[in-house]
């Protein structure tokens, strides 16, 4: 799974919003949405701050790996 697909999985299984994580990350809604389309992908600042809201690894959060325990 990409790194894009992963993202949105991520956002709908945790019912959070786009704006919600937009906010967390200091990014626009649309600046988001690129994201979940695969446009963009945030620096290494906010690959950080998303595993960690997630609880979950790098790894699962880029697609590197399907197990989504942290290390």
């Amino acid at each position: 799974m990409n790194f894009s697909s992963r993202l949105k999985e991520l956002r709908q299984h945790n019912k959070v919003s786009q704006q919600e994580l937009a906010d967390l990350l200091g990014i626009s809604t649309r600046a988001w949405r690129f994201y979940e389309a695969g446009d963009r992908e945030p620096n290494i600042h906010g690959l950080i701050t998303l595993a960690d809201f997630f609880n979950v690894s790098l790894d699962y959060l880029v697609g590197r790996s399907d197990a989504t325990n942290k290390k």
